[in-house]
């Protein structure tokens, strides 16, 4: 194990997000986004098995025999914390680890909207934090609750797969309860959590219909719902939560989001200027606007909603991504990269705006 502590200590200092651990292939590190392969010994069969070994906890084990892969966290003393999954390829283990900072970032850290402070103080209803995987969805979920930690007086319990970030009580009376360990699935910690007197509830991650029938019941009894979600745009978010459902629910599980529902914020991360990374953010507030078009269906009007919504404290990527480039934190061809209109976009630069929003909704 003192090789493998090795490796993750170099990551740690050397910035890396990320650890690729392969049979017979180089160590990798994800640095800035980048794939990059380092100085270490090959990791062999044995050595492999012999890490998983004394890695992997007790109530992983068991599932990791029965299905060859597995999540969980892992603690290297002196090192830090990793969320983990161990899987299988050409029948040998390999290791993907994401390095969880102990210190959760402040909103100010993270480049996050004050839109998005507003939102983690929301008294009730559900929030989804979406976006493609590595984008910081769990990172600015964590800022959400420590925000909360810090400023109120509430009782909070986690449901995660795994637990990554590690709170503190402070101003709140907070819960983490890990999949496979403290609860055996989301839907089965969700049926017991509201006999648990929670005000907010965060869920890791929303994978199915039974969890969020029973999100949307805590959100319709006044709690405050937390949640991620695998999508690429805010309007897309409520398409995805429909698909968890059968055709014939859908006309009902709509009308129950619209009235539940209290924000969506989808993520990107973009390059900066000096080689960081920064999010840009779509922000949809769920207004009369936005909760009378999913009520009647009409998801393709959405993204007029979010564009002509700045009022409400909404945005579009392509104005969070002018807004950056504006700010001089990232350049005109990396914004147009991660643009959902690029055009519209570079009409932007030229000081060309369409009110296309306003017509589309008219």
């Amino acid at each position: 194990m003192e090789i493998f502590h090795r490796i993750l200590q170099t990551a740690i200092e050397g910035g890396a997000s990320d650890v690729h651990l392969k049979v017979g292939a180089p160590v990798v590190f994800r640095i800035n986004r980048q794939l990059i392969a380092i100085e270490a010994p090959l990791p062999t069969a044995e050595w492999m098995e012999n890490v998983l070994k004394q890695m992997v906890p007790p109530h992983a084990r068991q599932k990791l025999d029965e299905h060859r892969e597995v999540d969980f966290s892992y603690w290297a003393p002196g090192v830090g914390r990793f969320r983990t999954n161990a899987f299988q390829q050409r029948g040998q283990f390999c290791l993907a680890m994401r390095h969880v900072k102990t210190k959760v970032p402040s909103f100010e850290e993270l480049g996050l909207m004050e839109a998005v402070r507003k939102i983690a103080e929301s008294p009730r209803g559900i929030v989804l934090i979406a976006g493609s995987t590595g984008c910081g969805k769990s990172t600015t979920l964590a800022a959400m609750v420590e925000h909360i930690n810090t400023n109120f007086k509430k009782h909070l319990i986690t449901l995660e797969d795994p637990i990554e970030f590690v709170f503190e009580d402070n101003q709140c009376v907070i819960e983490q309860r890990e999949i496979g360990l403290d609860t055996p699935s989301f839907h089965h910690g969700l049926t017991h959590i509201l006999r648990q007197d929670p005000d907010i509830i965060m869920i890791g991650e929303m994978r199915e219909s039974l969890s969020f029938m029973a999100a949307m019941s805590a959100a319709d009894t006044g709690h405050l719902v937390l949640t991620t979600l695998h999508t690429t745009n805010a309007p897309q978010s409520v398409g995805r939560i429909l698909d968890f459902f059968p055709s014939e629910e859908r006309d009902q599980i709509r009308r129950q989001l619209a009235a539940t529902l209290q924000a969506v914020i989808c993520q990107r991360m973009v390059t900066t200027v000096t080689g960081g990374v920064t999010p840009a953010m779509e922000i949809m507030i769920n207004t009369p606007t936005v909760r009378k078009l999913i009520e009647e269906n009409r998801m393709e009007k959405l993204g007029a909603a979010i564009e002509t919504g700045n009022d409400d404290g909404m945005i579009n990527f392509n104005q969070s991504l002018f807004q950056l480039v504006k700010d001089r934190k990232v350049s005109e061809k990396e914004a147009l990269s991660k643009a959902t209109n690029p055009q519209a976009l570079e009409m932007n630069f030229k000081g060309i705006f369409l009110d296309e929003g306003r017509r589309i909704l008219a």
